[in-house]
């Protein structure tokens, strides 16, 4: 229907948006919101209910929260190359003095400091500096690239260093990862000598066994991966034995839409855990579904931008489009107790004001990038 309110005579800003925009992508990333939406509804109402909240009390936030995201991301996905670097050098300090200021005055939670609390929301700002990162330290590789003295590699590894040691410090490892994973991929794409990629996998690595080493939490964690009876099943290990029950009871068709019972009992199941919801009422099926949708706006980006012309273009979509996949993997396999346990939200569809937010704006900025340019000006 949409596709017919256009002429491809349409020059006005929506009509070309709407001819040059991924519009498979776009409908995929639909239908995750509107999935996340139905399971906001299974999982929330239980968990409010034990906050004295009210039964739809996170599924209205939720819903409010995709709105702005939406709109965000539609608007992002306007605008040119040229603007988004400048957007996304904004994002990035802006970005870091959030992270700063998370350090010096963020509420405490569970020996962590990763939000800044205005009023009755919460912000957390390495979210936003995330997709920020992946487009500016794009910039600077492919001008590297472009001009052999410039210092593109040096500038990169600064513009991590700073934000990863202050992640370090909240501690969030599970954002580091996903930070250094996003340069490590677009040096292997951009054909930095191995020396180079190798670096930044070290500096990870060292990262991840200062945190085991220093972060008793972090150590915990591992260890109780590694050695499921060296924590306490009531405790430690609670939230993912539950969820690996609510897989069991689920099997391949589900319980049914709202009959679930493990959401009664975990605490997260509206954010963290909203897919063992979904597995244990809607089954392997719709779980192996959502899963397939998230593979294929990871894959369908990658293969639209490929073949670009811009080096800036292939960089700075082929980071924001892997954090979006590594996020979506990493909730899942916590779930699933692949990995140990870390608070990561399944993007557009766990509970997370300051996730949904940030996501609108990656997701805006790949539909930007991948858009047809032929014919546009201000590209680069």
């Amino acid at each position: 229907m949409l596709r017919d309110s256009f002429s491809r005579k349409d020059t006005s800003v929506i009509g070309r948006w709407w001819w040059t925009v991924d519009r498979w992508s776009l409908a995929a990333i639909t239908i995750i919101m509107v999935l996340g939406i139905l399971l906001s509804f299974a999982a929330s109402p239980p968990v409010a209910d034990r906050l004295n909240l009210g039964g739809f009390f996170f599924v209205k936030r939720h819903i409010f929260m995709i709105i702005p995201a939406v709109a965000i991301m539609f608007v992002v996905s306007l605008l040119t190359p040229r603007s988004l670097r400048r957007m996304a050098v904004l994002m990035y300090i802006g970005g870091i003095g959030l992270l700063i200021v998370t350090l010096l005055s963020g509420a405490e939670v569970k020996g962590a400091r990763r939000w800044i609390s205005i009023g009755s929301f919460s912000i957390q700002a390495s979210e936003f500096i995330k997709p920020a990162f992946a487009v500016v330290a794009a910039w600077m590789l492919s001008e590297k690239l472009k001009i052999a003295r410039f210092p593109g590699l040096s500038i990169s590894f600064v513009l991590l260093l700073i934000p990863v040691s202050l992640l370090l410090m909240q501690p969030d490892l599970g954002m580091t990862i996903v930070m250094v994973s996003t340069l490590v991929g677009q040096l292997f794409i951009a054909g930095i000598p191995l020396l180079w990629i190798g670096c930044t996998v070290i500096i990870g690595l060292v990262g991840m066994l200062g945190a085991y080493c220093f972060l008793p939490h972090v150590a915990r964690r591992f260890d109780q991966f590694l050695d499921p009876a060296s924590g306490d099943p009531k405790h430690d290990l609670y939230q993912v034995t539950q969820s690996l029950e609510a897989f069991k009871n689920g099997g391949i068709l589900g319980r049914g839409p709202g009959e679930g019972i493990i959401k009664k009992h975990i605490p997260d199941a509206h954010a963290d855990f909203v897919f063992a919801v979904a597995g244990e009422e809607f089954g392997l099926f719709v779980c192996l579904f959502l899963v397939g949708l998230f593979a294929f706006v990871v894959v369908r980006t990658f293969l639209r931008v490929i073949n670009d012309q811009s080096l800036f273009v292939i960089l700075a979509t082929s980071g924001v489009i892997l954090q979006f996949g590594m996020q979506a993997v990493i909730n899942m396999s916590s779930t699933l107790h692949i990995i140990p346990t870390k608070g990561m939200t399944m993007p557009f569809v766990s509970y997370g004001g300051s996730s949904m937010v940030a996501l609108g704006i990656g997701i805006g900025m790949v539909l930007s990038l991948t858009r047809k340019r032929h014919g546009m000006t201000d590209v680069i």
